[in-house]
């Protein structure tokens, strides 16, 4: 690690300790070390193919059946994946007091298998954990879709039992509405926040990229943890670039070097 880089994490080491309340704000890019690729990066999965907007699931049955091929075919992968060392190390953080919210743009449900507890945690774009009705919100497991893709041959989807509405992993597709209670918490938060730490993400994707911008606003400093530039670098007042798994770990350790944190 460069000294320059060490240098501003000793500075935002010295930030969280006189903060008295800290948010982080995570993207896809705090868990590619996990083995899950991000989205608009340069690998990423919209680089691949075009994402079906929720309009597009509901009047088009080819690509309602793409949707799901798209998602059986991830499934295990985002299933089995394991809390890297950036998840680790923010649940450090927030177990010797020192973050208070993750607000995550994520749908891997990382943080919460790192220890987070889940309320600790505002899922902006929903979660891949389980399944819902777009009409009843009716939860399903992932287990009862499977079994019903095992007994049934394309063309079929599957339905709610309650209300006939089609089931679908319950995250936010491109056209779909962010959950209100989600998005309110996470502006709240952010407007509380004396120090927001932004991983991981591009920064561009609106109205979640505008959550360490009410940081901003609110008069909070906001340090930016990326591999690549992003959307919002000119209002951070730290910019630490590199992988966010060593950077974060860097950063907890340091922090309990100082303070004698426990793990």
């Amino acid at each position: 690690m460069d000294a320059q880089l060490e240098a501003r994490i000793a500075e935002l080491a010295a930030r969280l300790r006189e903060s008295r309340r800290t948010v982080a704000f995570t993207g896809a890019g705090i868990s590619t070390e996990s083995g899950i690729p991000d989205f608009r990066g340069p690998q990423g999965i919209w680089k691949k193919m075009r994402p079906i907007e929720l309009s597009e699931f509901l009047a088009d049955p080819q690509a309602r059946r793409e949707y799901w091929r798209r998602k059986i075919e991830s499934y295990p992968q985002m299933r089995d994946a394991r809390p890297n060392a950036g998840h680790i190390a923010l649940a450090r953080l927030h177990e010797a007091g020192r973050l208070q919210i993750v607000i995550t743009q994520n749908i891997d449900g990382l943080h919460q298998k790192a220890g987070l507890p889940e309320d600790r945690v505002i899922e902006l774009h929903g979660s891949n954990a389980y399944v819902a009705c777009l009409g009843c919100r009716r939860r399903y497991e992932w287990e009862e879709v499977l079994r019903f893709f095992d007994a049934h041959s394309a063309p079929e989807c599957p339905r709610c039992d309650a209300c006939g509405g089609w089931l679908k992993p319950a995250t936010i597709s491109f056209g779909q509405a962010m959950p209100e209670e989600a998005t309110r918490l996470a502006f709240a938060e952010a407007s509380r926040a004396e120090v927001m730490l932004a991983i991981g993400s591009s920064l561009q994707v609106y109205p979640a990229a505008g959550v360490p911008e009410q940081t901003r606003r609110a008069g909070g400093l906001v340090a930016i943890i990326n591999n690549e530039p992003t959307g919002q670098d000119s209002i951070a007042g730290l910019l630490l670039r590199g992988p966010s798994g060593r950077i974060l770990t860097a950063l907890a350790d340091r922090m309990e070097q100082t303070e004698r944190l426990g793990p």
